[in-house]
């Protein structure tokens, strides 16, 4: 399959479900792919039809499950069907609960923590010391899903922080909207889901290449 230049922004397209997003994810230059491992959602997947999306991709693209406060059992019956090589912890997983993953299944984590405010950043802070990313998102209303809320939070929160551990932006990300949100938070890496759909679960592709487009003069 012939895709773009590689970008200088990492970008992740998650809650992928078809094979049209996930080939247009890559003709895009996504360095990332999330499936979501979590009932709830709109976008959630089981892992034999996540296995089947995986055997689409190319070895550059990484595939990432998204779990929610998944117990081993859950991710076990993930990893037996879709080979991903990333867990993305979503939910009020603790610093131990994240270095148990990494030492349990052996795979890099990922640990996504709501920013609304400086105590979040610093709350975010601590778990560099367990996690090999962070995901910085947008604090979820008390009674929405985890994540994929199309919120977006102060980017300026971010712009004067430094981190030891490499940080994607997430939070109401669109394709009009994140090149600015790259600048102003000094971000390397984003991730997007519903900035990219024409309803809740459902991906369009027009706007996943248009997202990646955007990353592209960065």
């Amino acid at each position: 399959m012939r895709y773009n230049r590689p970008m200088t922004i990492s970008a992740k397209i998650c809650g992928l479900k078809t094979p049209e997003a996930v080939d247009a994810a890559v003709a895009g230059g996504a360095s990332h792919v999330g499936f979501v491992f979590y009932p709830p959602s709109p976008r959630a997947i089981t892992p034999a039809a996540a296995g089947r999306l995986i055997a689409r991709l190319p070895p550059r693209v990484i595939p990432v499950a998204l779990v929610v406060d998944a117990d081993d059992a859950a991710i076990d019956a993930i990893l037996a069907a879709a080979p991903v090589r990333m867990l993305q912890a979503h939910g009020r997983e603790s610093a131990e609960r994240v270095a148990a993953l990494k030492a349990r299944f052996g795979l890099p984590v990922m640990k996504a923590v709501g920013i609304a405010g400086p105590a979040d950043i610093a709350r975010a802070q601590a778990f560099q010391a367990v996690a090999d990313l962070l995901l910085l998102d947008a604090k979820p209303p008390k009674k929405g899903l985890p994540g994929g809320n199309g919120l977006a939070f102060d980017w300026r929160l971010l712009a004067a922080e430094t981190w030891t551990r490499p940080w994607f932006l997430a939070g109401g990300l669109t394709p009009d909207n994140v090149a600015e949100a790259v600048r102003t938070a000094r971000a390397s890496a984003v991730d997007v889901s519903s900035g990219v759909e024409r309803a809740p679960g459902d991906k369009d592709v027009a706007l996943i290449a248009k997202f990646l487009a955007a990353l592209r003069p960065l």
